[in-house]
């Protein structure tokens, strides 16, 4: 019998292949070391390699290069790490994947390990990797898995799996093992072989991997004041019993919500009281206040709230946009497609900033400007000087740039950067990626304030993220204090707004799978209402209802 065949569309060349031929077949054709492909678009939708395309389809092969792909990417990355940790070391060892760590990931190990260790971990790895082995997706009956996640003392998936109305469960078994993933994976070993492992402690190490932006794995950094606010988070989970997304939603089911936003609002307050009383006992040397942080981090209600608990200790902030200090139209620079870049540093007159801060802490009176972005043009109609109790709130992008006030003494200055950094994890090695809290959050903001919708959102947020890239997060260690603005609760709030604007997005949308990602997210918390936030809660800056 002859074999049928059919034909496809791969960047605008057509390909002829026999029927049946799997997308991971096809791209072989297509491989190259460096860049292999780790899923597919097929008329647009993201699927995995295992997928068998029908006739004169339209197909997008992607690697890591591409963010879809980047977590697809890392999510196997975890899996082969997972798997290499069992066989080295066998029985019910495990890892747990804690938080991220300067473009890569901290993982907690169940046993104490070495240097060598991670040696002969990575060396597994792979050994893996070039074997060469099927990751495959099967569907078992919920209780089969259950059993099977029991069996290996895996409670944090048994949890999660029983708050879930399927009656089969979707995991990926590789060798002899089985995990419960959310979201695509690869579909064999061979892509993931740009990796690298660090000994952090004895019984946490480092996996780094490429990102979107750079093929080549950086050296890491350690950034220890961003470690002290994942240890914090991770011991009140405890405290609290909420350490992942099934404790979460017991609280809801019994119907202990309204308590944990409470005391979840407090400890957040207390957060700013705090830093309030650190800047109160340098009996007024602290003169100007920088705040940076990246988008929807919850800037404006955090910088109201710090004004508030200022004016209560006594002091008298004074805020101050950079905005006025933008550079005239004429001389603002421009992205390489015409359009004014207003994010770059070299946007702002940092002259005129420096100069008018530097002066009116050493008590001059200093004229200020507004600017006008009706003319592109800088007006000076308010003069102001600062008093003994006077302090100078000052947020924006680049507050944390050491190129601003560079004349000013550091003893005068207290710099803070804020973002949410912590978010319930799903289970042990499903994570929420931190920019989703934020990407939620203006979508919702977005809808509310400026009537976008969910694909306009995401359509920007990629030049949202190159800015923050270069303009934020370099400068994140120049902080005397990292806030972490996220709420333990926020997800299952979150839930109930964005889910009806996600579900907008239609399947021929560019942004359809990515809109499909984050409701597979969200599918696994239990919502709730907003009732119980409280007016000055950051999370009433994008649900609406602030009193700021």
């Amino acid at each position: 019998m002859l074999v049928e065949n059919i034909k496809v569309n791969i960047g605008g060349m057509e390909i002829e292949v026999a029927k049946g031929t799997s997308l991971l077949e096809i791209s072989k054709m297509f491989n190259t070391k460096e860049h292999r492909p780790i899923i597919a678009k097929v008329n647009g939708t993201v699927c995995e390699l295992s997928l068998v395309p029908n006739n004169n389809d339209d197909i997008e092969f992607l690697d890591y290069t591409n963010s879809i792909a980047n977590r697809v990417y890392v999510s196997g990355l975890i899996l082969l790490l997972n798997y290499a940790f069992n066989e080295m070391f066998h029985g019910s060892n495990v890892i747990t994947v804690k938080h991220s760590a300067d473009k890569s990931l901290c993982i907690e190990t169940s046993k104490k390990i070495t240097k060598e260790d991670v040696t002969n971990i990575e060396k597994k790895m792979l050994s893996i990797v070039d074997a060469n082995l099927p990751i495959t997706r099967v569907a078992v009956l919920k209780k089969e898995a259950i059993d099977y996640f029991k069996k290996n003392n895996d409670m944090s998936k048994v949890h999660l799996l029983e708050y879930s109305t399927n009656s089969y469960i979707h995991l990926y078994k590789i060798g002899n093992m089985y995990d419960y993933i959310i979201g695509n994976m690869p579909s064999e070993t061979s892509c993931l072989n740009n990796f690298k492992l660090l000994l952090l402690d004895d019984d946490e190490l480092i996996l780094q991997f490429p990102t979107i932006y750079s093929d080549k794995i950086k050296d890491y950094v350690h950034h220890e004041k961003l470690f002290e606010v994942f240890r914090d988070a991770r011991e009140w989970g405890k405290i609290i019993h909420v350490e992942n997304s099934s404790d979460l939603n017991k609280v809801v089911s019994l119907g202990y919500m309204d308590h944990l936003i409470r005391i979840s609002e407090t400890l957040m307050n207390n957060r700013i009281l705090d830093q309030v009383k650190a800047i109160r006992k340098t009996n007024n040397k602290i003169k100007v206040i920088l705040i940076a942080g990246p988008s929807s981090s919850g800037k404006t209600t955090s910088c109201a709230k710090l004004a508030v608990y200022l004016h209560s200790f006594g002091l008298t902030p004074k805020m101050i946009s950079m905005d006025n200090f933008f550079k005239e139209r004429v001389d603002t620079p421009r992205k390489a497609n015409g359009e004014y870049d207003f994010e770059c540093l070299e946007a702002v007159d940092l002259k005129l900033f420096n100069k008018t801060i530097k002066d009116l802490i050493d008590g001059k009176k200093v004229k200020m400007p507004t600017f006008d972005f009706y003319s592109g043009e800088k007006k000076f109609k308010t003069e102001m000087t600062l008093a003994p109790t006077d302090i100078l709130l000052i947020e924006g992008i680049h507050a944390l740039n050491p190129k601003l006030l560079p004349d000013v003494d550091r003893k005068f200055k207290y710099k803070i950067y804020l973002s949410p950094l912590t978010a319930v994890n799903i289970d042990r090695d499903n994570r929420i990626y931190l920019t989703d809290t934020r990407l939620l959050r203006r979508m919702i903001r977005d809808n509310r304030t400026r009537g976008y919708n969910v694909s306009e959102t995401l359509k920007l947020w990629k030049d949202v993220r190159e800015g923050e890239e270069k303009n934020v997060f370099p400068y994140q260690d120049e902080a005397d204090y990292v806030f972490d603005t996220s709420l333990i609760y926020e997800f299952c709030v979150l839930k109930t707004y964005v889910m009806p604007l996600l579900y907008s997005v239609s399947n021929d949308d560019p942004n359809y799978s990515e809109a499909l990602r984050l409701m597979r997210v969200l599918d696994i918390f239990l919502p709730i209402p907003s009732e119980a936030i409280p007016a000055d809660s950051i999370l009433r800056e994008f649900i609406g209802g602030s009193c700021f």
